[in-house]
Parts: structure tokens; sequence; C-alpha cells
């Protein structure tokens, strides 16, 4: 067990789980004093149906004043603003948020503005911005993924500057999170894929970055043994309701772990990708996750040799020999992705030269890598990295992500990484 000197940890949320669990919401919008929310989606989930059957399970008893169903994959400060507009005139006192992270994050992001009477959600960017508590929240998750329903982040683009911009605030936990396997069961085998690496890439970094503490750790570990356990079932049987709660409950467990723990370069490098290539943040973060514990293996092996257990099993960890645990927790991690690529139909990709547009063109080109690298070195997730990051690390770290070829472990020292 890691005992730092000093930590803190900080989890409001209630969350309430189960197959019918969004009959509850009646009850927590009383509790918080609200009564006629604005319901926040996206044209997906509006699509889906998922938004219909929210509706049917709160209506009888809740008066929705709004219902805005157009928040896109990569949300951004125009969307938000605007949003934070049709609340006002609307004359809501309260927000449901139903999607995925871009859905999360922008209710975040748009409850800033119309809490604090703002104009300009920019004016809140960075850390402990906020000094107050915000309108009422409510989130619903449709992937099993972000574990934004339980952060004290929000992750907004700034598209005029080719960026995404990171707040973080206690304030930003929402009121409650609310877990029910009706919002995931119809969500495609490769999305589930995506989202659940995303999930486990949370537990993992956060059990292994620099801030991690034994709170957040009892989170971690049972993060990565509920989504190692369940996601390629619920793959191959996408109505295994109960396989569909395990995740749901994994990513949640791992999104309070990251939120006080922090993440490192997987996520620094994901954020990257994402802003200069428009990489889905799932696939980011299922590519680069061995890389980052490559990277970082010299430094903290010993904590990434302990994740054998939850991701493998006790008999996995009493036969292999306890100098290789590091290493095998890699491998397993790299065959999580081929097995998802497999059964996904090829769709899940595992180094970012598969990753193509629907013009079948390369969303991730060579050439862009070192922009990539160059703006990774401006975000915060950097600070709790085990090892330290520059340029030239980045980009071949990047190097390695993008043709799928893994770091020599025996020599991952800070800009001395080789190819096999």
């Amino acid at each position: 067990m890691h005992f730092p000197g000093y930590y803190e940890f900080f989890c409001p949320a209630p969350t309430l789980a189960g197959h019918r669990a969004l009959e509850k919401i009646p009850t927590l919008l009383h509790r918080l004093g609200a009564r006629r929310p604005m319901l926040v989606t996206d044209k997906g989930v509006a699509g889906a149906g998922l938004v219909e059957i929210v509706q049917a399970a709160i209506s009888k008893d809740v008066m929705i004043g709004a219902v805005e169903d157009d928040v896109p994959p990569d949300s951004d400060l125009t969307v938000v603003n605007r949003l934070a507009g049709i609340y006002r005139d609307k004359r809501c006192d309260s927000i449901i948020a139903v999607g995925g992270g871009s859905v999360l994050d922008t209710a975040k992001g748009m409850n800033i503005v119309v809490s604090e009477n703002a104009d300009d959600l920019m004016r809140f960017s960075g850390a402990g911005r906020l000094t107050r508590p915000l309108k009422p929240l409510i989130a619903i998750p449709t992937t099993a993924g972000t574990g934004s329903e339980v952060t004290m982040v929000a992750v907004i683009a700034d598209h005029a500057n080719n960026r995404k911009m990171l707040f973080t605030s206690y304030f930003l936990v929402p009121d409650a999170a609310v877990l029910d396997t009706r919002m995931t069961l119809t969500l495609p085998p490769a999305i589930t894929a995506a989202t659940g690496m995303d999930a486990l890439t949370h537990a993992v970094e956060a059990y292994t970055c620099l801030a991690k503490n034994p709170v957040s750790d009892a989170h971690a570990l049972s993060a990565i043994e509920l989504i190692s356990q369940n996601l390629l079932p619920v793959i191959k049987d996408p109505e295994n309701r109960e396989g569909r709660l395990a995740l749901a409950v994994g990513a949640n467990l791992a999104g309070v772990a990251f939120s006080n723990a922090m993440v490192g370069m997987v996520h620094t490098l994901g954020h990257s990708v994402g802003a200069v290539c428009g990489v889905p943040h799932g696939t980011c973060m299922a590519i680069l996750l061995p890389y980052g514990l490559e990277y970082n293996m010299h430094k903290n092996g010993h904590f990434t040799a302990q994740l054998l257990l939850p991701l493998a099993g006790a008999q996995a960890v009493a036969r292999t020999p306890s100098h290789l645990r590091a290493r095998q927790v890699v491998a397993m991690i790299r065959q999580m992705n081929q097995r998802l690529h497999q059964e996904t139909g090829g769709a899940h990709a595992r180094f970012f030269k598969e990753v193509v547009g629907p013009d079948g063109q390369e969303r991730v080109p060579v050439d862009k890598l070192e922009a990539i690298a160059e703006k990774a070195l401006g975000d915060g997730s950097i600070f709790y990295n085990p090892e330290e990051l520059e340029k030239d690390d980045l980009q071949m770290v990047m190097s390695h992500a993008w043709a799928g070829t893994p770091l020599d472990s025996n020599r991952v020292k800070k800009g001395s990484l080789q190819i096999r």
C-alpha cells in the first residue's frame, strides 16, 4: 500500500445505479429544490430513443423546461454559450445531462455560465476559478467510459484556437449520477470498446501516477477488475444487462479515482491528438495506454506490476515471476486491444495509423506528430506523470504509437527510447 505524506480525497456525488434507476430522478430533483430542468443531450442519444426512456421515467412528476439535442461529438465554447442562452430564455432552474463525455462536459460548462451569470466560459478556465456552488446538475451517462458524472473536471474544445480547455473545481462535480442499464444497451460494439478502454485508462493512470493515494487506489483497483472482467463479454453479448451495469459502475469508480489522483502521460498525449487531429478520446486512450506504462516503467513499474491481480486474477500473478509482472500487464492490455479489434471487425484501432476517417484517409498523419508533441507540453496532466516529459520524448512515443511498435522496456529512459 502506498501512503503519501499527505493527501486529500473528495467525492460528494451520490450515485444511483440499477436496471431502473431513472425513476429516482424526480426524488433527486425535489431534494435539490429543482422544478424546471433543461435536458441536454446529442442527436445520437436522442435518435437511439434514450431521451424518450428518460422522459417516460420522470415525466409524471417533472416539468422539463427545454430539450436540446444538438451537442456535437467534440463540443466547444460556442455550443456552451448558446445552450446557456436557451437555459435562460426558457427559465430553467437545473440541468439533466444525458450522454457521453461531450454532453456531460458541455453541461458542466453551461452550468458555469448560467450559475455565474456570465457571458463567456473562458473567464473560468483552469483550476479553482469557481468560488460557490452551481445550479443543480444530474448526470446520466450513456457510455461506460468518461466517468464525467462524478469528476470535478470538464474539457471543452476551443476550435478557433485548436486547443482543449480544462476546467477544474470541486463545484463542477454533478449533484447526482444515475447509472441505468437502459442507457447503454444499444451502444455499438466499437464505442463500447473505446469507452471501456477510456475508463480502464482512468483507473490505471490514477493508480500509477504521482497523486495516487490509498482511497483512490481502492477505487482504481475495483474499476480495473470490473472492466477487465466484463468488457469483452459485453462486446460479444451487447444485451448482457449485468455486464453493462458492471461496466458503468467500473467507469464510475475510475472517474472517482482519477478525479482525485489525476492522470499522466496517456492523457497528456491523448488530449493533444484529439485537439490536433479530432480523434475520439477513447480511441486515443486505448492506443496510448501501453506506451504510457512502458515509458514510465523504470519509475513506477512496481505499481504497474500490482495491476496484474485485478486484470488477470490470482493464478496469473502466481505463475508470473515478480520481475515480469509489469511487462505482463502491458502485454495483457495489448492483447485486450487486439481482441477488441477482432471482435469489432477491425473498428477498434490498435495504433494510430489504423485510425481513418469516413473518407478512408488517416486521421493522424505522420507529419502531425510534432505538432501533437508541441501541444502536449501545455497540458495540465503532464505534471502528474512519474517521468519528466519533453517534446522529443513525446514525439518519439507518438511515433511508436503511430506504427504499433512497442518501446524497449529495458531502455525506457528519457530521451533514449528505441524500437525493438
